[in-house]
């Protein structure tokens, strides 16, 4: 039975709420795949490597969001919020 590929693409910036959902069931069905060890070697490296990029962003992705929370929390009071640098 063929394997269906895992996605390439690589984002390198702060996902999004609906990014971030698709890049953990993404991960979820990769860590499915490697279970199972029915994977040649080189499909799964390559599978470990997609997993590795997706588990990077969303780590990414949960540290900016702390971080607004972070930011919104600090400023009891205050009508306006401070704009959020994600840098």
């Amino acid at each position: 039975m063929p394997k269906k590929s895992a996605k390439k693409t690589s984002k390198t910036s702060t996902l999004g709420v609906a990014d971030f959902e698709s890049a953990l069931s993404e991960l979820e069905t990769l860590v499915e795949r490697m279970e199972k060890g029915e994977l040649s070697l080189e499909q799964a490296l390559e599978d470990f490597q997609r997993g590795i990029e997706l588990t990077r962003s969303c780590q990414q992705a949960l540290k900016s969001a702390e971080q607004k929370v972070q930011i919104l929390m600090k400023q009891p009071g205050q009508e306006e919020l401070a704009p959020f640098d994600p840098e």
